[in-house]
């Protein structure tokens, strides 16, 4: 079982990938938040150069709905050295939707498919996708899929929510059959024939040992998972979905500790991005710990990184992994 890490917007930076690399480990495939501009910007060549990702199998994520985009920023990341790109047909957030990206793009499908025409034709670089079973209905996902098979596709990643059930509704496992009955059918043909690294990778409440088995009886062939909020949930999500001895909290204090004085050293100082960026990862960390709830509300509630860094402390004193 080869397990990737999703994409998570202010989450799963360079800084971040880095540090879980150096303490946990166990990632095969690393994919970068969204870059979505014609010109990379400070911020998203952070995030793409390779001395920030040594040692890693990262794949760049791109998120637009424009050609021009996708293909200079593609080029962009050529010149980095990168021969993969992740398109990014997921994302379900009302502003990206708004403007037919991300999951958005699946509501017109005649502009999808102009786009998937053109960008396929003139990309230097190998495409995967990443994408939600439809906008607001399954019967959608059987015409995306005859559409996904038109193109040379690096690998097929499937996130089985629809765009209206946000995250709110459970993932549905059972929609990643399609998809895999077309593989096992030939009617997708890869961008490169002799690759031998799965195609297909299944992506949606993956949090424990029993999600996936639930999605293996499902796909039995289901060979690669991707994980993203339960893993933020959960670092030791890795290893009990392999079977490995679980890593003990004085390890999550410690990478905690030097991902925020990454963070510090790069940016200079600020305390309120610095202290964003780690709140952030405890609305998720929390559900790791026992009896955590009045730890992390002052987390959150702290305005400062001495009092952010006491309220960590004292709920690594008090609290327990479970």
């Amino acid at each position: 079982m080869l397990i990737d890490l999703a994409p998570m917007e202010g989450i799963t930076t360079f800084v971040f990938r880095k540090n879980f690399h150096k303490y946990f480990g166990g990632i095969h495939r690393c994919y970068t938040p969204f870059l979505s501009s014609l010109h990379l910007s400070t911020q998203q060549k952070n995030e793409v150069l390779p001395e920030h990702n040594e040692g890693m199998t990262v794949i760049p994520q791109i998120l637009t709905n424009r050609t021009d985009e996708f293909l200079e920023i593609s080029k962009a990341l050529q010149e980095y050295g990168y021969t993969t790109v992740n398109f990014n047909l997921g994302c379900p957030s009302g502003t990206v939707v708004s403007k037919h990206r991300g999951s958005g793009f699946l509501n017109v499908p005649l502009q999808l498919e102009q786009f998937l025409d053109e960008v396929f034709e003139k990309c230097p670089l190998k495409i995967s996708i990443k994408t939600r079973i439809g906008f607001e209905d399954e019967e959608e996902w059987e015409s995306l899929l005859r559409l996904y098979e038109k193109y040379p596709l690096d690998e097929l990643i499937v996130h089985t929510r629809l765009r209206s059930d946000l995250y709110k509704l459970p993932a549905r496992p059972e929609m990643i059959l399609p998809a895999r009955n077309a593989l096992e059918a030939g009617s997708f043909h890869r961008a490169d024939p002799g690759d031998t690294h799965p195609f297909l990778c299944y992506n949606g409440d993956i949090t424990s040992k029993e999600s996936m088995n639930r999605v293996r009886a499902i796909d039995p062939l289901c060979d690669r998972i991707m994980v993203g909020r339960g893993l933020i949930s959960d670092f030791n999500l890795i290893r009990r979905l392999t079977d490995e001895p679980l890593l003990e909290k004085s390890v999550y204090a410690d990478f905690l500790w030097d991902l925020m004085h990454d963070y510090i050293e790069l940016m200079q100082g600020s305390d309120r991005n610095v202290l964003y960026k780690m709140k952030e990862i405890w609305v998720y960390l929390g559900d790791s710990f026992t009896d955590s709830r009045p730890f992390v509300k002052k987390i959150k509630k702290s305005n400062r990184l001495s009092e952010y860094e006491a309220a960590a402390k004292e709920l690594f004193a008090h609290c327990e992994l479970r």
